[in-house]
């Protein structure tokens, strides 16, 4: 994994025109998404900023969604964040730096779901204030021209995998976190698991999900079970005489493995 998201794995999205369900969305999460953006009809967008300003959650778990930049909305929510507390900001639909330019008093999120941003992905994540990016795989296809991200068995088409591997590397090159995209079937906690379990092992930082249901799949699946946490602790503790390349168990350990059994024992230590 790359730079640490020091809001935990599981963050919910919550419609910024509900704010019955903000306190409940914090209480269930790690983190909730305010979402001025896709789950606020355009006639409930004033009424969702004035429930952003009216209804404050704590800055320090909360991430704002603002609609795309170029979108009628982009400009009111902006006004509104600028009352509020909150410093984190997740902008839609991101196509190039240029698009988070002028935002730099944020920590951005970059919401990278479409084939322009996929491809600018690197350029995004390298501006100093976007402290992670998040990719989208429902946007993205329609961006293409396409009608499901998914397969009939529910795993994703090989372009959306690869829109997310590229969205995951390019961050990681630029030393970014990255959250892993919504698991849409609230029901399907079982491909929710398969999908959580690979985000945590290939490097995704949280994942975000639409259903307080799905936040405890998703924080088991980023958990290190016993047996890592045992690992990790007997890793370092033979590193401590060994310099360079030795072995455990039969098994080689160099650099990265012990970077990563470091990784394992600090992300217990800070849950």
């Amino acid at each position: 994994m790359t730079a640490a998201f020091a809001m935990g794995p599981a963050l919910l999205f919550c419609p910024a025109d509900r704010p019955d369900r903000f306190e409940k969305a914090a209480e269930r999460a790690d983190a909730v998404i305010v979402d001025l953006e896709d789950a606020v009809a355009p006639e409930r967008k004033s009424a969702a900023r004035d429930a952003l300003l009216s209804h404050p959650l704590d800055p320090e778990r909360t991430i704002v969604r603002v609609n795309s930049w170029g979108s009628p909305y982009f400009a009111d929510d902006i006004v509104a964040l600028a009352h509020t507390r909150y410093r984190t900001v997740m902008v839609a639909k991101v196509e190039s730096a240029e698009q988070v330019s002028g935002l730099e008093r944020y920590s951005l999120v970059a919401l990278v779901e479409t084939a322009a941003g996929v491809m600018r992905a690197a350029e995004i994540a390298a501006e100093a204030h976007v402290v992670a990016l998040m990719w989208g795989a429902e946007d993205l296809v329609a961006s293409l021209g396409g009608t499901s991200s998914r397969s009939e068995d529910g795993a994703y088409r090989d372009v959306a995998r690869h829109a997310r591997s590229t969205v995951l590397v390019a961050a990681a090159a630029a030393g970014k976190s990255v959250i892993d995209a919504v698991h849409v079937d609230i029901a399907d906690l079982a491909g929710l698991e398969a999908e959580a379990t690979d985000a945590a092992a290939v490097g995704f930082a949280a994942t975000a999900c639409i259903h307080p249901s799905q936040v405890e799949t998703i924080r088991r699946c980023y958990a290190p079970s016993e047996a890592e946490v045992q690992w990790a602790r007997r890793v370092l503790e033979a590193a401590e005489g060994n310099r360079g390349v030795f072995t455990l168990d039969g098994r080689m350990v160099d650099a990265p493995i012990v970077r990563h059994a470091r990784r394992v024992v600090r992300d217990l230590e800070a849950r």
